[in-house]
């Protein structure tokens, strides 16, 4: 089972003074694409949810599909 760790940790360790500048690059790599991952699946969840499930965490049914029709990559 693969282990996650979260996106800012992430960032922290590549900002650490000791590490080497390869693995500040790839450990920034990985921050990013778990960030695009999160938002992906977060993306997709929002289609399941009912009318009230999303009045319950307060966003509207057209914010919902704007959210849903964003790419991965976009804030």
């Amino acid at each position: 089972m693969a282990r996650t760790i979260p996106a800012d940790n992430l960032y922290m360790l590549s900002t650490a003074d000791r590490l080497p500048l390869i693995a500040a690059v790839f450990i920034r790599a990985a921050s990013v694409v778990t960030e695009w991952d999160r938002r992906s699946r977060t993306r997709q969840q929002l289609k399941h949810l009912d009318k009230h499930l999303l009045e319950d965490i307060g966003i509207t049914e057209s914010q919902a599909l704007k959210e849903q029709r964003k790419r991965f990559y976009q804030v």
